[in-house]
């Protein structure tokens, strides 16, 4: 029998989890000419819910992580991979003719996948004109081609000024529609709300939460129904209070839990015993972020983990709120109506040893 519950990559078809609103409103936003910035958490699910936004639409697309580009040369290399698999090099030949650096091109002999590569020390501001060229180019008003770039913030860390170079580049494109992803809400906010920034209102802003917890409820209730037909509302219920209805945590504990019910239908308390597998299998993990973090982050981590007052007077309010920005910059902290730990198993982890 196979687990319902998936998650730790991009989910789609009978793992989607609702979100119907959103896809609905994503997949219309694509029939306009606009640009899309959407800005959430990470594993808030935005990556998958773009995804079936886009294959709904039925256009040719090219998505991209930035997480993984380690240069601008990188970039392009990439840009141009990825359009490789939607059109064959036969077909836009004499494209790539225009360009002022040729690539080397190669074919995997088994997958049939093109690589990409350029010469060192290549003028890379010039490369990605090139290749950004041949993407808008290839495309028409009627045929407009839809890229996504997750992680959009990662473009700062890349090179200097690359955000002035590509809003130059794709404020002259018709062709194209750009879908921005990004979880780091304060660089990403800077990027598209700051009025000295190249990239101020490119597109219309769009922000993800947490899933209703009706809806989620609802999902989480059905599939594990399957296996515990008397006690899946309980469960669900547990889940999503334990979770405070992440989506990705909560895809994870049901995971767990559904596992559980099949390999140990003897367990009465398969809730705890998910937990209590989850947390003991990352321990190591989390030791070794625990030992990264300075005295302050530690400080913090715990007041959050056990819900106590942060404003003590043991810390001062303006250290305590830069700490804060710079863990949830690195993922460790969310803020929706609070601050709190983004992964409730590390928040139970360090709970166990406040």
């Amino acid at each position: 029998m196979e687990n319902p519950f998936k998650f730790g990559t991009i989910v789609e078809a009978d793992y989607f989890t609702d979100r119907t609103k959103e896809v609905a409103y994503i997949t219309q936003f694509l029939n306009s000419a606009n640009h899309l910035i959407l800005i959430s958490p990470r594993r808030f699910g935005k990556s998958s819910v773009v995804s079936k936004a886009v294959k709904l639409s039925g256009r040719k697309s090219i998505t991209l992580n930035l997480q993984q580009v380690t240069s601008v040369t990188d970039l392009s290399a990439k840009l141009l991979r990825e359009f490789f698999k939607i059109h064959a090099f036969e077909r836009i030949r004499h494209l790539i003719t225009h360009f002022r650096i040729i690539p080397t091109i190669s074919t995997n002999a088994l997958t049939g996948a093109m690589d990409v590569s350029f010469q060192p020390d290549v003028d890379a501001a010039v490369l990605l004109e090139d290749v950004m060229a041949l993407i808008e180019n290839a495309h028409t008003e009627e045929d407009r081609m839809i890229v996504v770039l997750d992680e959009f913030q990662e473009i700062l860390e890349l090179s200097p000024y690359l955000d002035k170079k590509l809003r130059a580049i794709m404020q002259q494109q018709k062709h194209i529609n750009y879908i921005l992803l990004g979880s780091q809400e304060s660089m990403m906010t800077d990027i598209f709300e700051k009025k000295k920034s190249p990239f101020y209102h490119f597109g219309q802003l769009m922000r993800l939460g947490k899933l209703p917890r009706e809806d989620f409820f609802d999902y989480l209730s059905k599939r594990l129904a399957g296996i515990f037909p008397d006690e899946a509302d309980a469960l669900a219920d547990s889940i999503l209070d334990y979770t405070s209805c992440h989506p990705y945590y909560s895809q994870q504990l049901a995971s767990n839990i559904w596992q559980l019910g099949i390999l140990e239908p003897e367990n009465k308390d398969v809730f705890n015993a998910a937990i209590e597998y989850i947390v003991t299998s990352h321990g190591l993990d989390y030791e070794r972020l625990w030992v990264r973090f300075n005295k302050t982050n530690k400080w913090i981590l715990q007041q959050l983990s056990t819900n106590r007052n942060l404003q003590t007077g043991e810390h001062r309010t303006s250290t305590i709120y830069s700490a804060l920005k710079r863990l949830q910059i690195e993922g460790y902290v969310i803020y929706s109506d609070r601050y709190e730990i983004e992964d409730p198993f590390f928040k139970e982890w360090i709970k166990r040893g406040a």
